[in-house]
Order: structure tokens, then sequence, then C-alpha cells
């Protein structure tokens, strides 16, 4: 799948950029085109003449060529490439990028780039568990950009943990998938639920929970780049909106808003996922005035909300995939596999508050996918966005089942 793929391999100021070299080989073994675009610091790791001999093209780390002023044109590198690859990408320059900062030929190329940019990762654990490298992670990952997540390992640091760059093998086979899967989910209409819901006592106050929105974000984010048309309706978050212009935002702001947006679209669509925290109960009369405080005890009377995903798996047709979410405290496969049943779903996803790291208020979710056949797939913690893609890869193998296709057909 990728021969004849040009290829650009970002090489950023890592000791995992060692392993750049065996990546820019295994490309070159598989028929790519690779352009080696290095920083300065990088130098401190691996030799640019390294990566030219393996490449079979002179390497790129400055603006200016040599002593005439000949420049390294980064927008035309930006727009040769069919992929760009940052691995190493360190902490250093996944900010950099995630904010538009750009000081080196790396990330002007990268913001000069028209092609699908994929990102891995490489620092030491404490690095790439820190709220702002999760955050840089999340924003790239909100602009369409890819990301190989890091791997569980020993690092340099001496300490055993995730922050050990993807092996170039993974990445081949990450690039390999990219462009065999020809949009897997081409075609695809997708519904996709987020966020809280706000149930309003008066015009000041209001019921809600601590759902950030995070996890339906980032699968409306990887569906549509899987191909699928996705109509993502939000309850209120206050997280970057979805930037791809395959995805449709709907805004809501209660129960009763999302309920009645999910009804619009659900008949067209071909999967959803129900990820938002919808309020289980709402106030019976909404005060048209603040509420002033006089009485020692106040009491407000709530009324169950609808459903949405019990009341939609009732409408379910045959070709459509539902996948619910279920987040418990106690007795979690029981109560994930009773909400599977009486809700019609063909998969729900169970994430506990007992596991440190997920659920809501962090950049990590753990999850186990329960299936309608019984089938469970548990895996460990990880960002919110490489969840997102291996609920999106189980969805993908669904549809395919579902299609009565037994394998994607490859492009020509």
């Amino acid at each position: 799948m990728l021969s004849g793929k040009k290829i650009i391999v970002g090489v950023s100021g890592s000791i995992a950029a060692y392993k750049s070299a065996l990546l820019v080989r295994l490309l070159v073994k598989e028929g790519a085109y690779v352009k080696v675009v290095m920083t300065e610091s990088a130098k401190e790791f691996i030799t640019p003449l390294t990566l030219s001999t393996l490449s079979k093209h002179p390497v790129y780390s400055s603006f200016v060529k040599n002593e005439s002023g000949e420049w390294n044109n980064h927008v035309d590198l930006g727009l040769w490439a069919d992929v760009l690859v940052i691995a190493p990408a360190s902490a250093h320059t996944l900010a950099k990028c995630a904010n538009g900062l750009c000081d080196n030929l790396l990330t002007a190329v990268y913001l000069s780039a028209k092609c699908p940019v994929y990102f891995a990762p490489a620092m030491d654990l404490d690095m790439y568990k820190h709220p702002s490298t999760r955050h840089n992670i999340e924003k790239l990952f909100s602009y369409g950009n890819h990301i190989i997540g890091a791997e569980h390992g020993e690092l340099a640091s001496g300490l055993v943990g995730e922050g050990r760059m993807a092996e170039p093998e993974s990445i081949v086979r990450s690039l390999q998938a990219h462009f065999s899967q020809n949009l897997k989910l081409s075609g695809k209409k997708a519904l996709i639920t987020a966020g809280p819901t706000c149930e309003d006592i008066d015009p000041v106050r209001y019921i809600s929970n601590h759902s950030t929105g995070k996890m339906g974000y980032a699968l409306a984010e990887t569906l549509a780049q899987s191909g699928a048309h996705v109509t993502l309706v939000s309850g209120p978050a206050s997280i970057p909106l979805p930037t791809h212009p395959l995805i449709s935002l709907v805004k809501v702001r209660s129960a009763h808003e999302m309920h009645q947006a999910c009804l619009k679209y659900f008949p067209e669509s071909d999967i959803a996922v129900f990820a938002a925290a919808v309020a289980d109960y709402t106030p019976k009369v909404k005060a048209e005035q603040k509420i002033k405080k006089k009485e020692d005890t106040f009491a407000i009377e709530l009324v169950k909300t609808v459903d949405i995903a019990a009341a939609l798996g009732k409408e379910k047709q045959a070709h459509q995939l539902m996948i619910g979410f279920a987040l418990e405290t106690e007795n979690e496969m029981q109560h994930a596999q009773g909400k599977l049943q009486s809700k019609n779903l063909d998969m729900i996803v169970l994430n506990s508050l007992n596991d440190a790291g997920a659920a809501f208020g962090h950049d990590t979710n753990k999850i186990t996918i329960i299936h309608r056949s019984g089938q469970t797939q548990t895996f460990p913690l990880k960002s919110k966005t490489a969840v997102a893609q291996d609920i999106v890869e189980v969805i993908t193998e669904q549809v395919a089942k579902t299609s009565g296709i037994s394998q994607f057909p490859t492009p020509a």
C-alpha cells in the first residue's frame, strides 16, 4: 500500500530519534519515496548523513540550503507529501504544532501541509502524562491530525511506563492502514451525542454533571476521519469545536432538546453512538424568576427525562448500529449488560468511576466493550483519542459484518 507514496518523516529532538533510521528504511523498502525533515536538536541524536543515506534524498533541517542563500521551500515540501509523519514527536514539537508556533523548518512544513499528518509522541513517563501534553495531543487530534499513541515499556530514564515511541513497524502498519482503508466508513451517516445536559431550575441555576464532552468529540473526529458524515449533537461543552468538514455540530442544552435533535437525525443514521451524559431527571417546573433564598430547606420536584437511547432503540432498523455508554460505580458488568438488552443496543462501552484516570474530567479513559453476542473486549487506560480509535475500529468491523463484507476492498 505504500509503493509510490510520498512520505515526509519529521524527526525532532528525542532519544527515540535512533528509531527514525529503521522507520525510513522500512518505508523505502515498502517502495515509498521518503524525504526527511529534522530539527537542529534531532542532530544531537542521529546524523543527517545516516537519514540521507537511508532515504536516498538530502535531509532538510534549515530554511537556507547553503551560503548562496538558496532556500528550502517548506510550502513545496508540504504540498509534495501524501502524508507527514513526525516520529519521534517530542513534547516540545507537539506543543509548537498544537499552538501554531513556527520557528523551524519542520513546524513550517507541518503548518503548510495539505496532507494527513501523523504524530508518534516520545518522551518520559511523567512528561507524557502531564496535563499540558495531554491537552496538546487532544488539540492536535481536534485539528484532524492522527495520533499514534506512545507505547508502554522501558524508557531512557530507567522508568517503565507509557511514553515510549511506537515501534517503526507499528508506525508503518498505521500508514499502510491509512492508505488501504480508503475511508472505510465513506458514505455512512453517524449520529453522536456528547457532553452534559443542563436542566434549568430558574434563569440562574441548573442541574448538570461533570461530563466534558471529550469522549464524544473524539469519537466524532475519528468517525469523520474514517469517511463518515457525522452529526454531533452536543450539550454545553467548553472544549474546542470540531473542525473536520464531515462533522455537523448541533448544539443543545437540555435533555429534551437533545432528544428532539436525535429524533430528527436518527432515522437517516447508519451508526448511532450515545456518549452524552444525559440528565435522568429535570425540574417539573422552571421558575421564571430567580428563586430567592428564604427557607432553611428547599425542595425541587423532579420528573424523569426520556431515555434517548432506549426510545430510539425501539425504532432501530436492521441496518442501524447502536452503541451506548455505561458509566458505573458498582456491579459494573451487570448494570451494563442490563442496559445493553433493555435499550436494544448492539454494543455498550463500559467505564467505571472506580478506575483511576477514567470517565469524567480526565483526558484518559479505560473501557470494556460488551457486544450483544456476549463477547467482551477490555482495553487498558489510554488517551481518549486512542480510546476513540479503538471504538471506531470495532464499529468499522461491525459495519463490515452487517454489510456482508468479509474484507474491505483495497484502493486501485
